[in-house]
């Protein structure tokens, strides 16, 4: 057997490396702030552009995902990269007292920004003292 037949013999196959694909999905680093109007969640996505992600809500659980897109120059072809995984996904559960319906996200050099406000039963409010 020469060299070549035995690397293209330990190489997984195309169906083995389609599944390991989809097995291997990054948790992008998170932080997560609540003021009293809300909670402001931020995910570090490098790589990731607007129409590759995919920001899901309703009423208890808030779902992040994107896909990372790593151009080629063109004529070029990759025969080995340090990449293991080429999609984030992160997933939370989130309490009744948000308004998912009025969920805000924006994507600015590779973090994405999601705000969520509390519910206005939540929301702290200020009290008027009358004199009398």
């Amino acid at each position: 057997m020469t060299a070549r037949q035995e690397v293209a013999k330990r190489e997984p196959t195309e169906v083995q490396t389609k599944a390991r694909e989809q097995e291997l999905v990054l948790a992008p680093a998170v932080d997560v702030f609540e003021n009293s109007h809300g909670i402001t969640v931020q995910a570090e996505m490098p790589g990731v552009s607007k129409d590759r992600l995919n920001v899901q809500a309703d009423r208890n659980s808030l779902l992040i995902e994107g896909d990372v897109v790593i151009d080629m120059p063109a004529g070029m072809e990759a025969l080995y990269t340090c990449v293991q995984a080429t999609k984030y996904r992160r997933s939370f559960v989130l309490s009744g007292e948000l308004e998912t319906d009025q969920i805000e996200a924006s994507l600015k050099d590779g973090v994405l920004t999601v705000r969520i406000p509390k519910t206005a039963e939540f929301r702290p409010r200020k009290v008027e003292v009358r004199t009398a």
